[in-house]
């Protein structure tokens, strides 16, 4: 389910694999653990790329959704 409430949104919309996953390793650092990541990437390997970085980094993706050729991600910064 999408949230109500982002803490923070990264945009890596032009950038190809496997950088949306570097970007988002280095914004997602920063934050508190529960906090929420919005992602927009446009590099269809996201769709593969950031399930698998979640669960290996244990952070729970919560919705992902695809409009227009930009895919929006919602990341749970795990503790």
């Amino acid at each position: 389910m999408k949230p109500e409430k982002v803490d923070s949104t990264l945009d890596a919309r032009g950038l190809l694999c496997p950088m949306p996953v570097v970007r988002a390793s280095r914004a997602i650092r920063d934050l508190p653990a529960g906090a929420i990541l919005e992602v927009l990437a446009t590099d269809r390997g996201s769709v593969t790329d950031i399930p698998a970085w979640c669960e290996s980094q244990k952070h729970e993706l919560l919705h992902w959704e695809e409009d227009g050729g930009v895919f929006r991600y919602y990341v749970r910064k795990g503790g």
